[in-house]
Formats: C-alpha cells, sequence, structure tokens
C-alpha cells in the first residue's frame, strides 16, 4: 500500500447544510432515488435547554483499515492500492449487507437490486487516481464554503481524517 492516500477532510465549521455536495454526487453519479453515496445530516450535542447542532457531510471515508473490506464474505469490496480508494465489484456482492453493518459511516447503500453501491471518489472510468490532481469530485466542487475537500493525505493523516468523523458521528449519537 502507497504511504499517500486521497481522503476526504470535513471541516463542520464551514458547513452550511446546503445539501450542494449530495445533490452533486446524486446528479454527477445518477444514483437512484433512496439511495446516498453523500449526505448531509444534523448532528446534535449538548443537553437541554443548551443544545447546538451542526452537520456532517458523510461518504464513505476509503479508510485506511476498511472494515467493509474485511467483512465481505466474496471479496466484492477491496482496496486499490493507488490512492487508497476502496471500491466495490457489483458482480460479486451478493447483498448480505455485512459491509454495512460493519462501516462506522454507513456508507454502503444498497437499491432495489440488493447490491451495495458506494462513492468511489467518481473515480469510474478514470485510469487511475492521478487525475484528482487536476479536478476534484462534483461533490468538493459544488461546496461553496469549502467544508468538503479531497487531498492526498499520509495514512497518519488519512486515519485522524476517518477518526474526526467517527467523534463527530459520536458525539451526536450520545444525545
Amino acid at each position: 500500500m502507497s504511504d499517500e492516500q486521497w481522503g476526504f477532510i470535513f471541516n463542520k465549521d464551514n458547513c452550511i447544510q446546503c445539501h450542494g455536495c449530495e445533490v452533486a454526487c446524486k446528479t454527477w453519479r445518477a444514483v437512484a432515488l433512496g439511495v446516498n453515496w453523500r449526505r448531509v445530516i444534523n448532528l446534535w450535542s449538548g443537553e437541554y435547554p443548551h443544545i447546538t447542532c451542526s452537520s456532517a457531510s458523510i461518504a464513505c471515508m476509503h479508510c485506511e483499515e476498511p472494515a467493509c473490506v474485511d467483512v465481505c464474505p466474496t471479496g466484492a469490496v477491496n482496496k486499490r492500492g493507488a490512492g487508497g480508494i476502496v471500491l466495490v465489484d457489483a458482480r460479486k456482492c451478493i447483498g448480505c449487507q455485512a459491509c454495512l453493518d460493519a462501516c462506522p459511516f454507513k456508507a454502503p447503500q444498497f437499491g432495489l437490486d440488493g447490491v451495495m453501491q458506494k462513492c468511489d471518489m467518481c473515480l469510474s472510468g478514470k485510469a487511475d487516481a492521478q487525475n484528482f490532481s487536476q479536478k476534484a469530485p462534483p461533490c468538493v466542487n459544488t461546496c461553496p464554503t469549502g467544508a468538503l475537500a479531497l487531498r492526498k493525505m499520509t495514512v497518519a493523516q488519512k486515519k485522524e481524517a476517518e477518526q474526526t468523523m467517527i467523534d463527530l458521528l459520536n458525539i451526536s449519537k450520545k444525545r
């Protein structure tokens, strides 16, 4: 595995809940109704009457050590060496949803066909991850405040980005 990989970075302080990233993803990739490869969620924290709400743009984080890859019984989910992007081979997926149960971000999505689908950083049809150096995915390009970014990062930075998102989600769950 390469020392540098691509990963999403989210800054909750910059997010204005416009859902532009979500709409761009669905539009660009023609994602079916009811399936969301990227979604904006509310993050609630505090105790009444001192409750605060922020938001998070959630999609596959293309984890350094993806749990979805480990639990897939057919090998349909795999991590590419080039850029560390986690991809799914729809031909191998049996729709067992073990990947969904294992994912802390609940990124795997299932359409009417029962086959797992998820964010692939809009890599489909591109030769390799080097294309990102010229143009970021639509979800990133659409964000008017720069709350969502795609960066080449070290393994340590990628793990930190994953943990930051897990911490955001866990704070909201404690409510």
